[in-house]
């Protein structure tokens, strides 16, 4: 009696997989070969210029920071954005500041934009110092307003900046010290809110 032998299913589905796929490997490998290198190329294209953009940023930077007069677009990263503020509020030259930090804003860069903003209140309060010592205080009052506005965006973006509460509070003082900026730009000064360390833990209580 002649004894049959029956395939495994199993076993013939594996072969077949093992075939198709050695198949698909044979086709696939020519153009595998010939695209890696490319991969690889464009991989080190673009590390290239990344690296090459990070040093051009912070050459610039590094230009600012000592004093060299460098214009910067719109576009820039936000580092290089917030020395160029840093160089222009020491220079006294806020309103070429306000489109950089409106950049800022655009791009959601929430740290830099709020360092930005504390750098010029700072610039703007050391004015309001300057010409409240040649007695000017018609001139002196919208420094210290628009400081505290300055201080207050700071804040709203990072609620845990010290020195920017601290500030905050040297310009309000001044407001209290001289209650005629109050009188003469009092709308300005009801637009912030009453309220504002309400909402920002640990009210400073430095000197004046």
């Amino acid at each position: 009696m002649t004894s049959l032998t029956v395939a495994h299913p199993t076993a013939s589905w594996r072969t077949r997989l093992t075939a198709g796929l050695g198949t698909a490997w044979r086709t696939v490998r020519p153009h595998l070969l010939v695209l890696l290198p490319i991969l690889l190329l464009a991989g080190a294209v673009a590390a290239g210029v990344a690296a090459w953009n990070a040093s051009r940023t912070n050459a610039a930077i590094a230009a600012l920071e000592a004093g060299h007069e460098i214009a910067v677009a719109p576009d820039v990263p936000a580092a290089l954005l917030v020395a160029r503020v840093k160089f222009l509020a020491a220079r006294d030259r806020p309103e070429e500041a306000e489109p950089l930090l409106e950049s800022l804003d655009r791009s959601g860069a929430t740290d830099g934009a709020a360092r930005a903003r504390y750098v010029l209140a700072n610039a703007r309060v050391r004015k309001a110092f300057e010409l409240i010592g040649r007695g000017d205080l018609d001139k002196a009052g919208p420094q210290v307003t628009l400081a505290r506005q300055d201080y207050r965006r700071a804040l709203q973006a990072r609620p845990d900046f010290w020195d920017a509460k601290f500030n905050f509070d040297v310009a309000s003082r001044l407001i209290r010290d001289f209650p005629e900026f109050d009188r003469k730009f009092g709308d300005e000064l009801k637009a912030e809110p009453k309220q504002i360390w309400t909402d920002i833990p640990g009210q400073p209580r430095g000197g004046p």
